[in-house]
């Protein structure tokens, strides 16, 4: 029997799982399927795990509905923060929490003595192409031309801890994603594999977003992908520093400041349920 909670940052939803003191025997992938199996299990994006940590307050690691481990994700570390505060794991409103991208400071927002909302730090963004990783001559990675099914795509690749490919297109609320999404994610030019940011410029401080993530599809919202998208629409000209990006879940603030050149994001975070899961 495992204890559960189920959380979401704008509809990106994942099984939460208090590792700090029990060990889970199961094999972490096959659990992450089984878990989030929206038919035969709670269902979800992908389980996240919270753990002990040697270097920050707390350990964070993330699993995706197709088993895979991922680095990081913006929306899935926002719960992490209520989480560990709501529980009484901390009395903290400023956490640190380790993942595969690194150590990201959150600040929470309280509320009746519940975190609303966090601000995290998603700390630097990456343009160079063997660190995003992508396959690219040039830096930053602008202008990469892909083509999937009948159709060619320019895209700007940032990496915030996980790679990110941006793409404008025309009329987003009817755009075909999954016929596009599912063929540029496992393109050769990503070594990783890649999730993939299709965007409709609204003015240059509001963005609309839609996108597929590595190892999950579409989802409503994707936190390093609205960090990602920000940058690369700064760097292209188009946006200001600091932009609301609209995703199908609902809106997260994004700035980039350019004098410690960090990302911050804010969003909200949400308990859905508890329960327990007997395998």
């Amino acid at each position: 029997m495992i204890k559960f909670t189920k959380m979401e940052g704008l509809g990106n939803d994942y099984v939460y799982i208090d590792c700090t003191n029990q060990f889970l025997k199961q094999d972490l992938e096959d659990l992450a399927k089984k878990m989030s199996n929206r038919h035969f299990g709670i269902g979800s994006d992908g389980i996240i795990l919270i753990c002990k940590s040697d270097v920050a307050d707390f350990k964070m690691r993330m699993f995706n509905f197709d088993g895979s481990e991922a680095e990081m994700c913006g929306n899935g570390i926002r719960c992490v923060g209520k989480f560990v505060y709501d529980k009484g794991l901390t009395n903290k409103t400023t956490v640190t929490i380790e993942t595969l991208a690194g150590i990201k400071v959150l600040n929470l927002n309280i509320e009746d003595k519940k975190v609303k909302t966090v601000c995290v730090d998603m700390g630097m963004p990456i343009f160079t192409p063997e660190q995003i990783p992508v396959i690219a001559n040039n830096e930053p990675v602008t202008n990469l031309k892909l083509s999937a099914e009948d159709k060619d795509f320019l895209f700007t690749c940032v990496s915030m801890g996980n790679p990110h490919a941006i793409t404008k297109v025309e009329n987003l609320d009817k755009f075909d994603i999954e016929k596009y999404g599912k063929v540029l994610e496992i393109d050769k030019h990503f070594p990783k594999r890649c999730n993939i940011e299709f965007i409709e410029i609204i003015d240059e401080n509001n963005i609309k977003m839609r996108v597929w993530e590595r190892g999950a599809g579409e989802t409503l919202a994707c936190g390093t992908g609205a960090c990602a998208t920000a940058v690369a629409c700064n760097i292209n000209g188009i946006t200001k520093e600091e932009v609301n990006v609209k995703l199908l879940g609902g809106t997260l603030k994004i700035k980039w400041d350019k004098k410690d050149n960090h990302v911050y994001m804010t969003g909200p975070a949400k308990t859905v349920f508890e329960g327990e899961y007997y395998n």
